[in-house]
């Protein structure tokens, strides 16, 4: 089984739409080119369609409108040869296979060799030494939540799709995990786009902001996150975080007053 890491694609998304069957627009027609080997965060009000897009670029969501090209390819070809991963909000593991099981069938179907050595640190890293064998029934929802990061990192993908991947972790082990993962993904040279909601996280992460409208969702500002890396636990303090913190909130707030009615109005 190969064992080589798969390249970091670019990502380019043009004019890429989504209206579903009920008539609901949930992206505005949409030209982004996501970099090799960096971590956009998309960030937007609750409901404007990020986990959507981010849908439409793992090839889960067909676009009613544009295409998206992964490496030059469509999403199902970057599919077929294992070269993306995804970790949504709710886990998805095979609850009748420990957390150690979920990564090794992931690494068999990406037909990637198991090495026991590499599954023990990356459990380790998301803080789940010792359950390596639970299944995801004896589990926390925020444990069964980093058992699938875990299990999106083992296959070592070129593209790394997060959707709030953090969301049920308590904020401990967010603020710790929001420290060592990145580590994981930067020594790869992953292209990896995260969906959150927390403005904080997004800077921290991440090289660069996408801030959304509310839906359909439009790009109201393209922030470049220009703070050095590697990025210490209180990075997201000095002043230039603080400045680049505040422009993605007065962009959001742009988003929302603009939005068709207003949402203050809604």
């Amino acid at each position: 089984m190969a064992r080589d890491v798969t390249p970091p694609p670019e990502v380019v998304c043009a004019s890429l739409a989504k209206t579903f069957a009920g008539r609901t627009e949930a992206v505005h027609p949409i030209d982004l080119t996501f970099t090799a080997g960096r971590t956009t965060a998309l960030v937007g009000p609750s409901g404007c369609g990020k986990s959507t897009l981010l849908r439409m670029v793992a090839g889960l969501e067909s676009p009613s409108a544009g295409t998206v090209e992964i490496g030059g390819a469509p999403p199902a070809a970057t599919l077929r040869r294992a070269g993306l991963s995804v970790a949504f909000q709710d886990p998805s593991l095979l609850p009748w296979r420990s957390v150690r099981g979920n990564m090794e069938l992931a690494l068999t179907l990406a037909r990637r060799r198991v090495e026991s050595s590499e599954i023990d640190q990356l459990i380790a890293l998301v803080g789940l030494e010792g359950f390596g064998d639970t299944r995801p029934a004896e589990l926390s929802g925020g444990m069964r939540q980093r058992a699938a990061i875990a299990r999106a990192l083992a296959t070592r993908p070129g593209l790394l799709l997060l959707d709030e991947p953090f969301g049920a972790v308590d904020e401990l082990t967010r603020r710790q995990l929001a420290q060592d993962l990145p580590r994981i993904w930067e020594a790869r040279g992953t292209t990896t786009i995260l969906v959150t909601h927390s403005v904080s996280e997004a800077v921290l992460l991440s090289d660069r902001v996408i801030v959304l409208s509310p839906r359909p969702a439009a790009i109201v500002d393209d922030i470049e996150i220009d703070l050095p890396r590697p990025r210490a636990k209180d990075a997201g303090r000095g002043d230039r975080a603080i400045a680049l913190t505040d422009r993605v909130f007065a962009a959001l707030a742009q988003g929302m007053a603009t939005a068709n009615p207003p949402l203050a109005a809604q």
